[in-house]
C-alpha cells in the first residue's frame, strides 16, 4: 500500500487542494498521475485532467465528482 496515495486522498476530501496535489504531483505512478487528473477536474482544468488521466492509462472518468473520490480512496486503500 502506497502510504502517499491515501495522504493525498485524505487531503482531496478536506479540500486542500494545495497539499494533495503537492504529493500527486512528486509521484509518476499510475495512480498518481489519476490523483493528480482528478484535482485537476476538481479545479477545473479539464484539459489537464484530460492529460494526467492519460498518463495513468485510463478514460477521463464520466461519472461525478464524488463517485470518482471514492473510487480513488478505494484504489489508495487496496494499494
Amino acid at each position: 500500500m502506497a502510504e502517499h496515495h491515501e495522504h493525498a486522498m485524505a487531503f482531496a476530501r478536506e479540500d486542500r487542494w494545495d497539499d494533495a496535489h503537492r504529493i500527486a504531483q512528486e509521484h509518476d505512478d499510475s495512480l498518481s498521475c489519476r490523483i493528480h487528473g482528478y484535482l485537476h477536474r476538481v479545479e477545473g482544468d479539464l484539459s489537464n485532467a484530460r492529460y494526467w488521466y492519460g498518463r495513468a492509462g485510463v478514460t477521463f472518468p464520466e461519472d461525478g465528482m464524488e463517485e470518482e473520490l471514492g473510487r480513488l480512496e478505494g484504489l489508495a486503500r487496496e494499494g
